[in-house]
């Protein structure tokens, strides 16, 4: 099983990009990612993999910072800077690795506040996941988002650790209107982040999911949401033929197309899955 992979990201009406992904292995990198090492990252998620050599495994971080406008973009990016090297070091479980580059990410956010106190307060979403034949294997903290695309379904993997949730909850036992569900102002406040003190609230897959050749994976920050879950797996079929990349841009197009007036960062990682090709065949993107 062979994988292409794609960072893509918009600013919206936001005064600054607080969004970081990471994703491994490296490759080629086109109009405005930098190559750290062996990762490629792209804070402005201008990133993609498009070497004909594809990957039979594929790792991803996915990170929203919170803290203001310094604060938000360095815990984002400390976050997700300390998650892969962490996840990529060999030796244990899967879960085991999660779980460890978790933390490793949580003590990068503590040295970083403990270097300057001002920084107190800043923290993190995170979403991470590790692909190989085996299926996909997952870590998150906060509200960014795991959604599984397959034959036209769409479906989201990981928890919401915001209050939405809950206030859902409440809707749907009748104590307040739907109407007063979707508009409550709390629907974003988080119960679990980054924050280098203890971690509340941890969604680990307990083994991987399985993935067919056809299926596209999205880790995604909540700006996503202001898209439902009809449109985006429309947005994912209409273009699911064609590579990561435009999976990634038609998603943010019509998260533009939406026209919030207060539209959040989004980040966009699209991974899409292949069948591996015969010795007569080439991936059908190449």
């Amino acid at each position: 099983m062979l994988f292409e992979l794609a960072i893509r990201a918009s600013q919206g009406a936001r005064r600054s990009q607080e969004d970081a992904a990471v994703a491994w292995p490296p490759r080629d990198v086109r109009s405005g990612g930098t190559c750290n090492g062996d990762l490629v990252q792209g804070v402005m998620g201008d990133v993609s993999l498009v070497s004909a050599d594809l990957p039979r495994r594929v790792a991803a971080v996915l990170c929203d910072g919170m803290g203001g406008h310094v604060g938000g973009a360095l815990a984002s990016r400390t976050a997700s800077g300390a998650f892969l090297p962490s996840l990529l070091d060999l030796g244990g479980t899967t879960r085991d690795r999660l779980m460890r580059a978790l933390e490793q990410a949580n003590i990068a956010l503590t040295d970083q506040v403990n270097r300057n106190p001002a920084l107190n307060g800043m923290g993190s979403t995170l979403i991470g996941a590790d692909i190989d034949a085996n299926g996909l294997s997952w870590i998150s903290v906060g509200d960014s988002l795991l959604y599984l695309w397959r034959r036209g379904e769409i479906a989201m993997l990981n928890a919401d650790h915001s209050l939405a949730p809950e206030i859902d909850k409440l809707a749907s036992l009748g104590k307040i209107s739907w109407a007063a569900a979707r508009s409550d102002p709390r629907r974003h406040y988080l119960r679990s982040a980054l924050t280098g003190d203890e971690i509340e609230m941890i969604d680990l897959s307990e083994c991987a999911a399985p993935l067919l050749a056809g299926d596209v994976v999205l880790l995604a920050s909540d700006g996503l949401n202001s898209l439902d879950l009809e449109t985006i797996a429309g947005v994912v079929g209409n273009c699911a033929e064609q590579d990561a990349a435009t999976i990634a841009e038609h998603l943010l197009s019509a998260v533009d197309a939406a026209g919030h007036p207060h539209q959040d960062n989004t980040t966009i990682v699209a991974i899409r899955v292949l069948a591996e090709a015969t010795p007569n065949q080439t991936p059908d993107h190449v």
